[in-house]
């Protein structure tokens, strides 16, 4: 995903930008989820937050900063290779840190009642949250 660089991790982007982004996040986004549960220590929020960049009533500044730190969380190259247990996915929880702390007054608490039913759900894959 070359339009995210390192630099520009939690800028919103322009709306073509967003638009690549939430493409990129909606279809790499639980496959990536799966294999990181077990290193993020706040995964409901991740998924709140998954859900806040799909709703249209999140302002676009607050949608970008989130999709610009999912994109980073699904990239499969990022600054420290995910395959590297305990600290693959440091720097993937620190992005996400950042944006949350930016934003997090709008993940409503309908985000966070979705990201509940999901994460109930336990898709395939993912086993104890």
């Amino acid at each position: 995903m070359d339009d995210v660089k390192f630099g520009e991790i939690l800028l919103p982007g322009d709306e073509d930008t967003q638009s690549r982004r939430k493409e990129t996040v909606r279809t790499k986004f639980w496959p990536t989820f799966r294999k990181a549960v077990r290193q993020i220590p706040f995964s409901r929020d991740v998924v709140a937050a998954f859900y806040c960049t799909m709703d249209p009533q999140t302002p676009t500044r607050a949608r970008g900063v989130l999709l610009a730190a999912l994109a980073y969380f699904v990239m499969p190259i990022d600054m420290l290779p995910d395959v590297f247990a305990m600290i693959g996915f440091s720097d993937d929880v620190a992005v996400l840190s950042a944006a949350f702390a930016m934003v997090s007054r709008h993940i409503q608490p309908r985000h966070y009642e979705a990201a509940d039913r999901a994460l109930a759900d336990k898709p395939e894959g993912m086993k104890t949250i």
